[in-house]
């Protein structure tokens, strides 16, 4: 009997695949298949990018932007892949790697490969600016007609796609599934952390962890931190930046020009995120768009206070005042929101409790078994 093949498409690798897709490749060679990775390689340094349980890889140019030059190469170079390949399931994420692979196996579908989507978040949703749907509505609906399963993994998506798109089938499940026991923090771990990271016991730490990008908004919270820089209670304010992207520079420039810098700390890319978690007090996430945000659920699981704005996938996993705090998108609603939770730390324990309460369902069992019975039919 032929050894089964699975191919996993998305943009890039860092920041995509080893983020969120592994235990799905090792789930696969468990499984006796044989898996393949095709993406970007986004590594600084190029030789630092080893896929474990992936036998084969294929880098390719994708580029964020759909119509860049680079994207043309990529199509050629995965429908080679994908004619050749001979691939049982191609599984395939992100807006562009999805587009480009749903494409590229237009004609290995008619020859039984089943192709898989996730959606981790549409790029069209309630209050995108306009050039979104101008833009990717129309390609998603085109390209649902070549999707046999699409999985969309907030309640928005799911409740569009329904009405609106073609799959042969559609799922909803529930995120990509995390370990939520591994980022609890004893008092002794979260002491040790912060004595390493320079702060006390009684500084008041802020953590977002989320690439720097203008979706993600970190310059609310850095306005909301300028807006308190006179109270007393600033002093033992600081804010933590997990991530790296393109306003690095610029939110740099920004905490300066605010007065904050010696108050903002800028950590870039860490693997240590899970002891992060457990030594701050608070988690802001003011961002603009999200599918189903790992970094809130991992938050959330650490049992740390929410504040974030009430969007999709925010709101799939936040009650308001009971698992996090909905928040207006401007600095002054974050300010006042940190200035209240700085001053109730039982509210802040209440809404800890809550949130680890509130993330259970997003663990990695339950969406595990709900991508084997995709995969496998069982």
């Amino acid at each position: 009997m032929a050894v089964k093949k699975v191919l996993f498409v998305a943009t890039v690798v860092k920041t995509h695949m080893m983020q969120f897709h592994l235990p799905y490749l090792r789930m696969f060679h468990e499984m006796g298949w044989e898996t393949a990775v095709a993406a970007k390689n986004d590594y600084e340094t190029p030789t630092d990018c080893q896929i474990p349980d992936c036998d084969t890889y294929f880098n390719i140019p994708f580029h964020r932007i759909p119509w860049k030059k680079d994207n043309l190469t990529a199509y050629r170079m995965l429908k080679k892949i994908i004619d050749e390949g001979s691939f049982d399931i191609v599984h395939c994420h992100t807006p562009v790697g999805a587009m480009i692979a749903r494409l590229a196996a237009r004609d290995a579908r008619k020859k039984g490969t089943r192709v898989i989507y996730t959606a981790h978040g549409f790029h069209f949703f309630k209050g995108a600016p306009v050039q979104n749907w101008l833009l990717y509505y129309p390609a998603e609906w085109v390209l649902s007609f070549f999707t046999d399963v699409l999985i969309t993994i907030n309640k928005e998506d799911y409740q569009r796609a329904g009405k609106h798109l073609h799959p042969k089938r559609l799922e909803y499940v529930p995120g990509v599934g995390i370990d939520t026991g591994k980022f609890t923090s004893s008092p002794q771990q979260r002491q040790e952390k912060r004595k390493m990271l320079g702060f006390g016991e009684d500084d008041f730490l802020i953590l977002t962890v989320a690439e720097m990008t203008k979706n993600k908004n970190h310059i609310t919270v850095l306005n909301a931190l300028a807006a308190l820089k006179e109270r007393e209670e600033f002093s033992r304010i600081h804010y933590l930046i997990c991530g790296r992207g393109e306003q690095w520079e610029s939110l740099g420039q920004a905490a300066a020009d605010l007065g904050i810098y010696d108050h903002v700390h800028f950590l870039g890319y860490r693997t240590d995120a899970r002891s992060l978690y457990g030594t701050c007090d608070l988690f802001a996430f003011m961002t603009y768009r999200e599918g189903l945000p790992v970094s809130l659920m991992e938050a959330m699981a650490a049992g740390m206070p929410i504040v974030c704005t009430r969007v999709r996938g925010n709101t799939d996993l936040i009650q308001n005042g009971i698992s996090g705090v909905f928040v207006d998108n401007s600095p002054e609603s974050l300010a006042q929101a940190i200035l209240t939770l700085y001053g109730e730390p039982e509210k802040r324990k209440t809404l800890g409790a809550g949130a680890t309460e509130a993330v259970k369902p997003f663990g990695e069992e339950t969406v595990h078994q709900k991508m084997r019975e995709i995969y496998f039919g069982a």
